[in-house]
């Protein structure tokens, strides 16, 4: 709680930390809106492929154009602006740089970005959850190994919600499900780029003139994106992914401490310490009451209160936790986040307090690519949110040990034979070149 005030420290002393953004979309211009307003923080440089895109979203956040420079990260750093250019590895090497944020949201880029970040002595903030699910316990200990922090971006999911889980354990409850809100039905996994639209309301052209990217908001929808969120949040806890797979269970918040909780106890949980995405829809289509469509969650339950005596239980009556009827599990809940807006909270405590707001600390959990429509030998998987494939979260072992394609792997690469509807892609059905993702994940099996 004292971040603000060493910012304040910092400014006083004219050491603002310095910052490196890569990727000025729309997790990147949610963060520039807010970096300008934060004390004790510089945005040295952007790098964007699109020199163009990264003025339009600076614009669009209020910088004014005299504050941007595109010729010298010196005088940037010197004047206190931001210099723009296309080149991430210029933007990493640049002197003066204190943290890198990748936004890039492509999990090639994230790896190439974080290794050079580590090798630059740049801390990192990685939004790329793909690249995280992908690769994250190798990189986090190449961070490890070089004295740096490698982190979860605060303000999406994944960290809010391990936050939350280290709340819970710091103050002795035991984890029962920790995760998200999401719209979800099952026959969104046939879900397509040429069919989102209709599943939010929109035209194509009314999505097109908002910026919108519908392979994005796609792997939203098709599970995807939260197969991968689960993912990350299982990596960093200890938090077990489901056996089959998520169930998306349709759930209200106030519903949460009844249905996130073990079978054995009349919830939907396999067992307690898991992760799990709940619905805002039920599945005959109407809305969920009171949802979490935007919102994070943990359920709960105090350690002594199903052995000897009730006085935890007790408490969470007297000061009107959300609980079970047995008052044994409770939850708590975070209706809505911030996501790009929040991201200062990551760069403050990776420099000020040399922290991660969430780090995969192990391999628990995997996302896997299946078949969205019977594939063909010679077709090219098209990767998250596309045409060909959806991910599904699954346990690493099992991953390992069918030798399962990761979902950030699953792009521009051909098939060698046929994949029925809702199979599993494997490595030994792809034709995949050698590169530095390929390798990279390929050390983290092994590690």
């Amino acid at each position: 709680m004292n971040l603000y005030t060493r910012l304040i420290a910092r400014e006083n002393d004219n050491r603002p930390i310095r910052v490196g953004l890569i990727g000025a979309g729309k997790f990147g211009s949610m963060f520039l809106a807010q970096v300008r307003h934060i004390r004790g923080m510089q945005l040295l440089g952007i790098a964007d492929l699109s020199l163009e895109r990264a003025q339009q979203a600076l614009a669009a956040t209020g910088w004014e154009a005299e504050r941007v420079v595109t010729d010298s990260f010196p005088k940037a750093l010197e004047q206190g602006l931001t210099c723009l250019t296309e080149d991430a590895e210029t933007l990493i090497a640049a002197s003066g740089l204190d943290v890198v944020i990748d936004a890039t949201g492509n999990p090639a880029a994230g790896i190439r970005h974080a290794l050079l970040a580590a090798e630059h002595g740049r801390h990192m903030v990685m939004v790329n959850v793909e690249a995280d699910v992908l690769a994250g316990r190798y990189l986090a200990r190449a961070f490890e190994q070089a004295g740096l922090v490698y982190t979860m971006a605060y303000g999406d999911q994944p960290a809010l919600v391990c936050e939350m889980v280290d709340w819970a354990r710091t103050c002795g409850f035991s984890v029962v499900a920790a995760g998200k809100g999401t719209k979800f039905l099952p026959h969104y996994r046939q879900s397509t780029p040429d069919t989102i639209w209709d599943y939010y309301g929109l035209t194509p052209e009314q999505a097109r003139a908002g910026g919108m990217n519908p392979q994005m908001f796609n792997s939203f929808l098709d599970g995807t994106k939260s197969a991968i969120e689960m993912a990350a949040i299982s990596n960093a806890t200890g938090l077990a992914a489901p056996e089959s797979g998520l169930m998306f269970p349709p759930c209200g918040c106030h519903d949460l401490p009844r249905v996130l909780k073990p079978r054995s106890e009349g919830g939907l949980l396999e067992r307690a310490g898991m992760v799990e995405v709940v619905s805002s829809e039920e599945r005959d289509g109407r809305h969920v009451f009171n949802d979490l469509r935007w919102g994070v969650y943990i359920t709960f339950e105090a350690m002594d209160s199903d052995r000897r005596g009730d006085y935890a239980r007790r408490c969470f009556h007297e000061y009107h936790v959300n609980t079970d009827d047995s008052g044994r599990y409770a939850s708590l809940f975070r209706p809505s986040h911030l996501i790009g807006q929040e991201l200062g909270v990551s760069v403050a405590s990776a420099v000020i307090r040399g922290e991660a707001t969430g780090v995969s600390r192990a391999f628990h959990s995997d996302v896997v690519a299946v078949a969205k429509k019977g594939l063909t030998a010679g077709e090219k998987l098209d990767g998250e949110g596309g045409f060909t494939v959806w991910g599904r979260l699954m346990r690493a072992e099992e991953s390992l040990a069918m030798g399962a394609l990761p979902i950030g792997l699953a792009s521009r690469v051909a098939l060698k034979r046929d994949v029925a509807e809702g199979e599993v892609v494997r490595w030994e059905d792809i034709e995949i070149p050698d590169s530095q993702a390929v390798a990279v994940r390929r050390a983290m099996e092994a590690m």
